[in-house]
C-alpha cells in the first residue's frame, strides 16, 4: 500500500512539474503556433523524419503584413523544406512586419531566442542553419546574418536586400541572391553606375571576392529563366546572384533549387 502511495505521490509531482514548465515547443507543429515569451513562431518539420535525426534548418522571415501560419503551408517554401529533409522555422513578426533599418534591432535578438528553442526542442546540424526571407522578409534575413551570422551556413534572400554601404560585423559561409529587373516593390538595386551585380555588393567586399563569373541560364520551370552570377574565388564564402526578368514574387523553385545544391541532392521540382 506504501508504494502504490509513493509511486501515485510521484506522478502528481511529476504532473505538477511539467504543468509549471508549460508545454513543450516540440508539440506546436504547423498553424500551431510555438510561444517565446511575448511572441511566437511556426515549426514544421520534414516529411518521413523519424522523430531522432538531426536536421538541417532553414529560418524563414515572412513579408509585410504576413506571419508564419503561410510560411508553413506556402508551396515554394515549405513545399521545398518538407521534401528535402529540413526543418522549416517561420518567426511572427511584431505587428506582421520586421524592424531591420538600422542596426541593434530587437528582431535580431528575437530571431536568435528563436533558434536557440529550436534547439532545445528539435536535434540540427548546426553547420546546416540557413537563413531566407522574401520582401522585407529578406531585407530581415540580411539584418540577422549582417549581426549575427557566424554560425549560418547560407542565406538565401528573395527581392531583398539592406544598403550595400551597410557595416555588417558577421557574415554568413554563403550568400544567394534572386531578384526580378521588373520589381516594382522593392525596386531592382542597380549599381552607381547602372551594375546589375550590385544587389550583393556587401558580400562581394567583405568576402574579398575576384569577378564574377555568368553560370548560364537556368530555369525550374519553363515560363521564368534566371541569369546567374557566381563568385566563387572570394578570400572567404561564396556568392551567387540569379536575375530573372519578372517582378516581386518568390519564384518557383528557387528555394528547391538552392536547397539541393547545398545539401548535394539532385535537382528537382517541387
Amino acid at each position: 500500500m506504501i508504494y502504490r502511495f509513493i509511486f501515485t505521490a510521484c506522478l502528481l509531482f511529476c504532473a505538477q512539474v511539467a504543468a509549471a514548465m508549460g508545454p513543450s515547443n516540440r508539440d506546436c507543429i504547423g498553424q500551431t503556433p510555438c510561444v517565446l515569451g511575448d511572441r511566437s513562431y511556426h515549426v514544421l518539420p520534414p516529411d518521413d523524419w523519424d522523430g531522432v535525426s538531426p536536421l538541417p534548418v532553414m529560418l524563414h522571415f515572412h513579408g509585410w503584413q504576413r506571419q508564419g501560419t503561410l510560411i508553413v503551408q506556402h508551396q515554394r517554401i515549405s513545399g521545398a523544406t518538407r521534401r528535402r529533409g529540413v526543418l522549416l522555422v517561420a518567426p511572427n513578426g511584431l505587428g506582421r512586419s520586421w524592424d531591420f533599418w538600422h542596426a541593434g534591432t530587437d528582431d535580431v535578438d528575437f530571431a536568435r531566442s528563436v533558434l536557440d528553442d529550436v534547439r532545445k526542442n528539435y536535434p540540427i546540424i548546426e553547420d546546416q542553419i540557413f537563413v531566407s526571407g522574401y520582401s522585407w522578409g529578406s531585407n530581415m534575413a540580411w539584418r540577422f546574418v549582417c549581426e549575427d551570422g557566424a554560425d549560418v551556413a547560407a542565406l538565401l534572400a528573395i527581392s531583398g536586400t539592406l544598403r550595400q554601404t551597410e557595416d555588417c560585423t558577421t557574415a554568413p559561409r554563403e550568400v544567394r541572391q534572386v531578384y526580378g529587373l521588373n520589381d516594382q516593390v522593392l525596386d531592382y538595386p542597380y549599381g552607381p553606375q547602372g551594375e546589375e551585380d550590385y544587389p550583393v555588393y556587401l558580400w562581394r567586399e567583405k568576402f574579398d571576392c575576384a569577378e564574377g563569373v555568368a553560370n548560364g541560364p537556368w530555369n525550374a520551370r519553363d515560363f521564368l529563366t534566371f541569369q546567374r552570377i557566381v563568385w566563387e574565388n572570394c578570400e572567404t564564402g561564396r556568392v551567387s546572384l540569379d536575375i530573372h526578368p519578372g517582378g516581386h514574387f518568390i519564384p518557383h523553385g528557387w528555394i528547391a533549387r538552392q536547397l539541393d545544391e547545398i545539401l548535394g541532392l539532385p535537382n528537382s521540382y517541387p
